[in-house]
C-alpha cells in the first residue's frame, strides 16, 4: 500500500509538471499578461478618439419628445399657436365683442375698451402639450478644427501602437530575467548537489581515516561542519528556485509551470557599434512614439489657429405639436431650417493658446532629440557590457575547470597524508565558488545580450 501511494504521488507530479523554455514562456506572457493587456487598450482608446473626431463630420440627429402641462398664459397661447389651434377667442376677442355694441352707441369710450383684460387670453385653462421633433445639426465649416483633430487622433493611434511594441519589449526582458533567473537557481542547485556529494565523500573518508588513526577528531568535526554548510546552501538555493518560478508564473499567468530548461541567450546582431546605433534609431518603438508625439504637437498648433477662422453650422428641425400623444399629423407639423456663423473677430486668448502650443511642440521636439542621444548612449553601454560579460564567461569556465582539477589533486594529497583537512576544505570552497561564478557569469551574459537586444528595439519582434 505504501508503494502504491508513492507511485501515485510520483505519477501525479509528472502529470501536472510543466517544463518550459524561454520562447514558450514569452509567448504565454505576451498572450496572458494582464498589465500588457491593459496597456494595449490605449490603442483602442486612441482609435475611439479618432472615431469621435470623424463622427463630427456627420453631425448629429436628435429625437425628442417633450410632454408638459401648464396654465401659464404665455405658454398656453404659444402651445396653441405651435399646434395651429389658436382662435380669435384665445386673443380675448370675446370680451372685445361684448363691449362693441356700447362702443358703437357711444356709451363706452375707446380707451375703456382698450383697457379691458381679456379673460381667455390672461386666464386660459390648463393645457397639456406633446411636442415631437427630429433635429439634425451639422458643422459646415469649423475653421479646419475637425481636420486637424482627426490628424492628431490618427497620429496618436500610431503613437500608441509604437508605445505598445516598446511595452512588449519591456515585458520580454522581464520574462527573460525571470526565466534565466530560474535557470541559474536550478544550476546552483545542481552545483551544490555536486558539492554535497564531495563533502559527503570527505565525511566518509575522514571517518575511515579516524578509525585507523589517520585523522583527528578535529578533522572529522570540520568536514561535518562543511557538509552541513553546503546542505544549508542547498536548501536556500531550492527556495530561490521556487521563488524564481513563482515570479515566472506571475508574468506568464501560467500556474502550471514547475520547471525551466536551459539558459536563453539572445545573440545580438554581428555589426559595428555605429551600425547598431543606427539600427536602434530605426527600430525603437519608444522613439517612434515620441516622434508621433512631436507631429501631434505641431498639428495642435494648427488646431489652435483654427479658432481665428469663422465657424458655420446648419440646424434642421422637423416636428409636431398637439394636446394629445397622437400628435403626428400633417396639419400639426412644422419645419425649421437655420444656418449660423460665428467668427471671433477679436480674441487675444487665441493667440495665447497658439503660443502655448508652439512652446509645447518645441519642448516635445527637444525631448525627442534628447531621447535619440540617450538611445545611442544606451546602445553603446549595453554593447560594451555584453562584450565584457561574454569574455568573462570564457575566463570563468577555465577557472572552474582548473579549480576542479586542483580539488581532485588536493583530495589525493590528503588521502596520502600530504596536506591537512583545512587546506582540502579551502580547495573545496574554491571549486564551489568557481562553479557558482560560472553560473552567474552565464546568467549575466544572457541578461547583457537581452539588454542589448532591447536597446536595439528588437527583443520581441512584432507579430506578423
Amino acid at each position: 500500500m505504501k508503494k502504491f501511494f508513492i507511485i501515485s504521488a510520483a505519477l501525479s507530479s509528472l502529470l501536472f509538471a510543466k517544463s518550459v523554455d524561454f520562447n514558450t514562456a514569452l509567448k504565454e506572457a505576451l498572450k496572458s499578461n494582464f498589465e500588457l493587456k491593459a496597456k494595449k487598450l490605449n490603442i483602442d482608446k486612441a482609435k475611439a478618439m479618432l472615431q469621435e473626431a470623424k463622427g463630427y463630420d456627420w453631425g448629429k440627429l436628435i429625437f425628442s419628445e417633450e410632454i408638459s402641462r401648464t396654465n401659464n398664459a404665455m405658454y398656453v397661447f404659444g402651445m396653441k399657436l405651435e399646434s395651429r389651434e389658436a382662435t380669435f377667442r384665445d386673443f380675448g376677442f370675446a370680451d372685445f365683442l361684448a363691449n362693441m355694441p356700447g362702443l358703437m352707441a357711444g356709451t363706452t369710450s375707446g380707451d375703456k375698451v382698450l383697457s379691458i383684460q381679456p379673460k381667455d387670453l390672461d386666464h386660459p385653462g390648463s393645457r397639456s402639450n406633446f411636442k415631437t421633433k427630429f433635429v439634425y445639426e451639422v458643422p459646415i465649416f469649423t475653421g479646419f478644427k475637425l481636420k486637424y483633430a482627426k490628424e492628431m487622433a490618427k497620429l496618436q493611434v500610431l503613437a500608441n501602437k509604437f508605445k505598445y511594441s516598446e511595452d512588449k519589449n519591456k515585458l520580454g526582458i522581464e520574462v527573460l530575467k525571470a526565466y534565466n533567473g530560474a535557470v541559474a537557481a536550478k544550476y546552483f542547485i545542481d552545483a551544490l548537489k555536486k558539492a554535497k556529494e564531495t563533502t559527503e565523500a570527505f565525511v566518509k573518508t575522514v571517518k575511515a581515516f579516524y578509525k585507523n588513526g589517520m585523522a583527528t577528531d578535529i578533522d572529522l568535526l570540520e568536514v561535518k561542519k562543511r557538509d552541513q554548510e553546503v546542505n544549508a546552501m542547498l536548501i536556500e538555493a531550492e527556495n530561490k528556485y521556487q521563488l524564481a518560478l513563482s515570479y515566472l508564473r506571475f508574468l506568464t499567468d501560467d500556474n502550471e509551470i514547475t520547471d525551466v530548461k536551459d539558459f536563453k541567450t539572445l545573440i545580438p546582431q554581428n555589426a559595428s557599434l555605429d551600425m547598431l546605433k543606427k539600427v536602434a534609431l530605426e527600430n525603437r518603438g519608444d522613439l517612434k512614439w515620441m516622434q508621433k508625439n512631436v507631429e501631434t504637437m505641431k498639428t495642435k498648433v494648427k488646431f489652435e489657429k483654427s479658432a481665428k477662422y469663422p465657424m458655420v453650422g446648419a440646424h434642421l428641425e422637423y416636428g409636431w405639436n398637439d394636446n394629445g400623444l397622437n400628435n403626428i399629423s400633417s396639419d400639426k407639423d412644422y419645419y425649421l431650417i437655420a444656418a449660423g456663423l460665428k467668427w471671433n473677430i477679436f480674441d487675444k486668448s487665441v493667440n495665447a493658446k497658439v503660443q502655448k502650443s508652439k512652446i509645447e511642440a518645441m519642448q516635445t521636439g527637444y525631448y525627442y532629440k534628447y531621447m535619440q542621444k540617450g538611445i545611442a548612449l544606451e546602445v553603446e553601454q549595453k554593447y560594451l557590457d555584453y562584450k565584457t560579460k561574454k569574455a568573462i564567461v570564457k575566463e570563468k569556465l577555465t577557472n572552474k575547470e582548473l579549480a576542479e582539477q586542483i580539488l581532485k589533486k588536493y583530495t589525493y594529497m590528503y588521502k596520502q597524508g600530504m596536506i591537512s583537512m583545512p587546506i582540502l576544505l579551502m580547495k573545496e570552497a574554491e571549486a564551489r565558488k568557481a562553479r557558482a561564478e560560472l553560473i552567474k557569469a552565464k546568467f549575466d551574459e544572457a541578461i547583457a545580450a537581452a539588454e542589448l537586444k532591447k536597446a536595439l528595439g528588437d527583443l520581441v519582434k512584432e507579430s506578423k
